[in-house]
């Protein structure tokens, strides 16, 4: 696999709490060492008579290190994690993009784990076919 210091994927969740959700990301992702210091806020400005910046995403620069990898491993514990069901939506920078969801995760055995993170480490390389959006780990 091919890790780039220019490439970075988008993470997004459109159902409500989205911005919740995606600030937990940010936390649990601000705790892998791998990725610490590589995950950014995509924020839009402020709507008329709000307190600040919308959050609607998350950025994350893949580089050198074991960033792929500590990205799927975590995205696949913090989606299993969650009691709500979430799809969470990442988009590579060439404009590929899939989904992920908790429904089926949550109920994977240890090997068929391992067999979704290496599937969704080939779905973030960037080096990899641009896939079609929603093609992908669910």
């Amino acid at each position: 696999m091919t890790e780039r210091q220019d490439d970075t994927v988008l993470l997004t969740i459109d159902e409500a709490p989205g911005a919740d959700d995606l600030r937990s990301i940010h936390d649990w992702l601000g705790d892998t060492d791998e990725i610490r210091g590589r995950v950014g806020l995509a924020e839009s400005p402020p709507v008329p008579g709000s307190l600040g910046p919308v959050t609607e995403g998350l950025l994350v620069a893949l580089g050198p290190g074991g960033a792929v990898t500590a990205l799927a491993t975590t995205l696949l514990a913090w989606i299993r994690q969650r009691r709500s069901e979430v799809t969470l939506k990442v988009t590579r920078s060439d404009g590929a993009s899939f989904e992920l969801t908790g429904k089926r995760i949550r109920l994977l055995g240890d090997a068929e784990l391992r067999q979704l993170v290496d599937q969704l480490k080939t779905q973030l390389d960037p080096a990899e076919p641009a896939q079609a959006t929603g093609d992908g780990p669910s």
